[in-house]
């Protein structure tokens, strides 16, 4: 499948991805909001535990929760499931195309662990597998009598895996297994436990006995940690648009703290949503938080160009950037990319704002040049999105430069 067609393949499981994802954090938000607002009056039905009074679009619903399910099996149930399933499916699809087969330039990083292709894919299916496993049996053990305890054991827990995946993988390929992880942690949530513990409520309510009050503590319990990692999940997601947060040596640090930082923002709109008040204060720690990320960012420990010198790219060329650097235009072609791409794209950028090379793509040696031919088609030759037309002029005779450079490889 040539470059084109491969990059609108990943523009539309992104784009799935994006309506699934919208379709379940915004239930699972509304439910939240409406469990917690729920308020007891007199006079309501047996087994109701909370009614509320809700308007949208100009017309009125009244709503009833009971505490485990009603003493009759309504006609019609709808089960809230495939938003869950469906965003993560096809979030796992877009980290096939994305990082599996793009391993070399978004997931692999020799300096770190000199890792075959196959070998951190295992890695990354290893990971996301046993990471659920672990999970589950920290939830299962006498930990999960106490919701304090449990949740600070998961909390280690996250940190020592955002950590290993780190020192494994690049920067950006780390945070998108971070939240790879949080995401199929809520994912098996409802596919294992939420979801089964629901039928047989379901079941037994057919057969006319009465549900097993511990299946829906269970899932509320889950459903719980679901509801606090929802913002971490959406952070991880759209921070490979960010190298400040994945692309520095404190990289595992920042990813650690995000986990209490979208915990507290959570914990404002549930305590406002259960009671009507407003916590100023978790908003005040969010905000320490987030200046210590933009601190560790800033300031990352290692100087960029200091640490790729430290660890120069040795590897030998492969067959495609062989062929690329004998094509006759490539001494022009890579004339053309330094002299319009690498003021941005460099260990340490010159272009005055720029503390790290968007989205972490380096343009300033040759290797990075041919290593990264497909993006530099993409976005110079097929497009005409880079390089900025307000930053560097780039005549359409260079763009056919490029293309002419990319042909004559033979690569195609």
């Amino acid at each position: 499948m040539g470059p084109v067609l491969w990059e609108w393949l990943s523009f539309a499981v992104r784009w799935v991805h994006v309506i699934t994802g919208i379709a379940w954090i915004g239930s699972s938000f509304y439910f939240i909001a409406l469990d917690l607002g729920l308020k007891k009056r007199s006079g309501m039905p047996e087994g109701v535990s909370g009614e509320a009074w809700q308007v949208h679009g100009g017309g009125f619903y009244h709503l009833q929760k009971y505490t485990i399910a009603p003493h009759f099996m309504p006609q019609e149930l709808t089960w809230f499931k495939w938003e869950s399933y469906s965003t993560f499916l096809s979030g796992f699809l877009l980290l096939v195309i994305v990082y599996y087969f793009g391993a070399e330039l978004f997931l692999l990083d020799p300096s770190r662990v000199d890792l075959p292709v196959w070998g951190a894919v295992a890695i990354s299916l290893g990971g996301l597998a046993s990471g659920w496993i672990v999970y589950d049996l920290l939830c299962r053990s006498p930990l999960g009598r106490n919701d304090a305890v449990l949740l600070a054991a998961l909390f280690v827990f996250l940190c020592l895996v955002f950590f290993a995946f780190t020192q494994v993988f690049s920067g950006r390929g780390a945070f998108i297994h971070c939240g790879a992880l949080i995401a199929a942690i809520m994912t098996a949530n409802v596919f294992f436990l939420i979801i089964p513990n629901q039928k047989i409520v379901v079941a037994d309510l057919k057969a006319g006995r009465d549900p097993d009050p511990s299946l829906g503590l269970a899932a509320k319990q889950r459903s719980l940690h679901n509801n606090y990692l929802t913002l971490p999940v959406l952070f991880f997601m759209v921070s490979n648009h960010y190298p400040l947060a994945f692309a520095t040596e404190w990289n595992w640090l920042i990813a650690i703290l995000i986990l209490p930082a979208g915990a507290l923002i959570r914990h404002f709109f549930n305590v406002m949503h259960a009671t009507g008040r407003m916590l100023w204060w978790p908003w005040a720690a969010v905000a320490l938080l987030f200046l210590a990320i933009v601190f560790l960012s800033r300031y990352p420990g290692t100087d960029a160009a200091e640490a790729a010198a430290a660890t120069p790219d040795t590897a030998a060329p492969n067959a495609t950037e062989k062929a690329l650097m004998a094509s006759a235009d490539f001494d022009e072609a890579e004339a053309i990319v330094m002299g319009h791409c690498s003021m941005c794209h460099a260990a340490e950028p010159l272009y005055e704002g720029v503390l790290r090379a968007p989205k972490n793509v380096r343009l300033d040696t040759t290797r990075d040049v041919v290593r990264n031919w497909h993006l530099i088609e993409l976005q110079a030759v097929r497009s005409h999105a880079m390089p900025p037309p307000a930053v560097a002029v780039i005549t359409p005779q260079e763009r056919q430069k490029l293309a002419a450079w990319i042909a004559g490889s033979g690569i195609r």
